[in-house]
């Protein structure tokens, strides 16, 4: 990594946010929408997070739910690459042990020299979905495996990106292009730079790889709250400087949801603690709508599960999230909030980014 790689992590805070403030975006599919319909939600989502000084915008994978239409980030990427001049693009993340590290490398070989200079590669050791899938995916039935091996799957990586194999290694002959071998061939004038890698976890383990590897560490506060401060605590205590970073940098993702209303927020994460009941209990589906939530019947363990998820995710008007926002960070201390705006329409959540936004006093458009 160049020696002004931290300046590619670490992010710019506008307006009155006490941090910088960026999107992780799910592609979510409500019920009477379509995949399509989600995908222009992105464009619309990530034209406004650029406009309004968001600092990135990361999509994460998933596999095998009909509610959620990221399974396949790079693409995504692209996609919006295309669409975008200056906000940093992301995986949020992809997952490891579903690929071969050669194939990350080249698809974000490929996406760097699409966007040069503004793309992230998170990692993540999930499969992003259930056994079953991971198996199809994968190829193996062995899953443990490739979550055991993740430390080894990472180090192939990053020498895929970085095309420095010893001598004498099996793989020192073979090169991810786009890539930096480029660089280094008779005539070659493309840059060696490469995107920053970041671990993304929900528990102890990928916050120890990343402080002892000197990596930037964002943690999945938003379905993971209880572990969010020992896991952060975990990242920085074992945190040693590398070429990378000189100092712990961590993000969390939050599920934020502003409306002009307050009683609108309820409706709409009413909604998405449903889509998460029958996720958790193996019937997913597409975001269903505020009106089918209100009229469902939850039982008394739904109820509770209801209850306990909403309890996470800052909602209400413009200014309640504002406040629910400020009073997460000092009380992790993160360096970064990345948010994910859960809701049916995309309507609402791109509402949402905007709210937020007019809430910090975030730059405008011109």
């Amino acid at each position: 990594m160049p020696a002004d790689a931290a300046e590619e992590i670490r992010g710019t805070a506008h307006g009155t946010a006490p941090v910088p403030l960026s999107v992780l975006d799910l592609v979510t599919v409500g019920a009477g929408r379509t995949a399509t319909d989600a995908l222009r939600t992105g464009v619309d989502i990530v034209r406004l997070a650029e406009a309004r000084g968001f600092q990135r915008y990361w999509v994460a994978e998933h596999h095998s739910m009909p509610g959620v239409a990221s399974s396949s980030p790079a693409v995504i990427l692209a996609h919006l690459a295309a669409q975008t001049d200056r906000i940093r693009l992301g995986s949020g993340g992809v997952m490891l042990p579903n690929h071969a590290p050669l194939v990350i490398a080249e698809q974000f070989g490929t996406l760097e020299a699409m966007a040069p200079g503004r793309v992230d590669l998170g990692l993540g050791r999930a499969p992003g979905t259930d056994g079953a899938t991971a198996a199809a995916l994968r190829r193996t039935d062995r899953l443990n495996e490739g979550a055991d091996d993740f430390p080894q799957q990472l180090a192939e990586l990053i020498r895929f990106l970085d095309d420095d194999f010893p001598d004498g290694h099996p793989y020192a002959r073979i090169h991810a292009v786009p890539g930096p071998v480029q660089a280094t061939s008779p005539g070659g004038v493309q840059s060696a730079h490469r995107p920053p890698v970041w671990l993304l976890g929900s528990s102890g383990f990928s916050a120890r790889l990343a402080g002892t590897l000197g990596l930037p560490f964002a943690f999945a506060h938003h379905f993971s709250a209880q572990n969010t401060i020992p896991a952060l605590d975990l990242y920085r205590e074992s945190f040693r400087p590398s070429a990378v970073l000189d100092a712990p940098y961590a993000l969390i993702g939050v599920s934020a949801l502003a409306t002009d209303d307050e009683k609108e927020a309820r409706r709409q994460v009413l909604a998405a603690a449903l889509n998460m009941v029958r996720l958790r209990t193996g019937r997913p589906g597409l975001v269903p709508t505020p009106e089918e939530a209100e009229a469902y019947d939850f039982s008394p363990m739904e109820q509770d599960f209801i209850q306990s998820w909403n309890a996470n995710v800052i909602h209400g008007t413009a200014d309640e999230v504002r406040s629910g926002l400020d009073d997460l960070q000092k009380r992790t201390g993160a360096d970064e909030l990345m948010l994910t705006a859960n809701a049916h329409g995309g309507d609402v959540r791109l509402r949402s980014y905007e709210l937020i936004a007019d809430a910090y006093g975030l730059p405008t458009p011109a």
